[in-house]
């Protein structure tokens, strides 16, 4: 039986609706899915176009390429707008992405993310908040996810902050500040993840979504969990590498600042733990200093609403590009990939507090703030 599909179709995204289900492909697989302007507005306008069609049920995000769901946002693009001084480019790009991971939060009808591969930085924005729609966040056997913006010295961004403020003990803490790249049981475990499914058992039930009867969108969102009740991820998520680091993390992250945590952790004495804690000091004294800093203090701040978590971020990306240490930290990871950044800050202890309040300041007036709109 032939399914009848409405499609739109560019290089990089295909959105299309077939058996009441909107389908959303992204297709950018030599840059790992990462997310151009032109993919994130294809992304709203379909979703938009979605919302209250009464002929679509759920939505269905997914990678047409096996090696990642989204590498994050088009890191190189910003760089470039930056160095040739188009802030509006810069400005723009991120309030595109902000207010579409916003729409996503807010959805009203199942979101449901296939997170294979690598799924880091702008991925986690547009998977992330399928949990609030009713929807799915599907790890597979192949994830793995991060927000590693401290390496490149920005800030776990699009939202991020909500979620992992929301983690277990300090692992949104550590998340934050280390970049650590974690796998799907690890995501179970840490409640960024809602199921688990193989790679290879994907291809079959997508097709099964385009052929069974569904009348709501909770039964397409039951047909993903049934299938996903057949596998079990290894290890389980209580015997993952995060859930075996968790009381070494409770310990050392869930100090007031990065200072104190370094401190920390090259004070640990267990024995047994000293191979850890010396691995994820050394990790933490090549990131960008300001760039923890401000990592926890995103954290920490994150009890509010998406909305404010998401103008906070507009905030930070803006102060990130023009005083903090985005720009270069791109530069040497990324683009001359000499692996030498020099950062703003030369050691962890010389950021001040003050340092970081700065960065938080905003630069526009609240009655005008891009994304002032928002709620919830």
């Amino acid at each position: 039986m032939s399914i009848p599909e409405s499609r739109s179709a560019s290089d990089e995204l295909i959105a299309y609706v077939a058996n009441r289900i909107g389908f959303i492909e992204l297709n950018r697989p030599k840059a790992l899915n990462a997310l151009s302007l032109g993919m994130m507005r294809a992304m709203h306008a379909a979703l938009d176009q979605w919302r209250d069609d009464p002929g679509v049920l759920a939505v269905v995000v997914r990678s047409t390429s096996e090696r990642a769901f989204c590498a994050g946002g088009d890191i190189r693009y910003l760089y470039e707008s930056f160095r040739r001084g188009d802030r509006e480019a810069v400005d723009t790009f991120f309030i595109d992405e902000y207010r579409l991971d916003h729409a996503i939060f807010a959805y009203t009808k199942p979101y449901i993310a296939f997170m294979n591969g690598v799924v880091m930085g702008g991925g986690m924005g547009i998977s992330q908040g399928a949990h609030r729609t009713g929807g799915l966040r599907v790890v597979t056997s192949s994830t793995r996810m991060a927000m590693p913006e401290t390496r490149i010295g920005l800030f776990p961004d699009v939202g991020a902050g909500w979620f992992l403020a929301r983690t277990p003990g300090a692992i949104g803490r550590y998340l934050a500040v280390t970049g650590e790249t974690i796998g799907a049981a690890d995501a179970l475990y840490a409640g960024l993840a809602d199921a688990y499914l193989p790679d290879d058992a994907i291809p079959a039930l997508i097709d099964g979504l385009k052929t069974q009867t569904f009348e709501q969108g909770a039964d397409v969102v039951a047909c993903v969990e049934r299938e996903a009740q057949c596998h079990k991820v290894v290890p389980l998520p209580d015997i993952s590498p995060l859930a075996d680091a968790r009381a070494l993390i409770d310990r050392h992250f869930a100090l007031p600042d990065v200072a104190q945590i370094v401190r920390s952790l090259d004070r640990e004495g267990d024995c047994a733990s000293a191979d850890w804690a010396e691995q994820t000091a050394a990790v933490l004294r090549e990131r960008s200093p300001l760039s923890m800093a401000v990592s926890l203090e995103v954290v920490t701040r994150a009890e509010g609403t998406m909305a404010e978590c998401l103008r906070r971020d507009l905030d930070l990306t803006r102060s990130s590009f023009e005083w903090g240490d985005a720009p270069e930290g791109i530069r040497a990871r990324i683009v001359d990939k000499d692996n030498k950044p020099d950062w703003r800050f030369a050691r962890i202890e010389d950021v001040t507090r003050a340092d970081v309040e700065k960065m938080f300041e905003s630069p526009w007036p609240a009655h005008e703030h891009p994304l002032r709109d928002l709620q919830g």
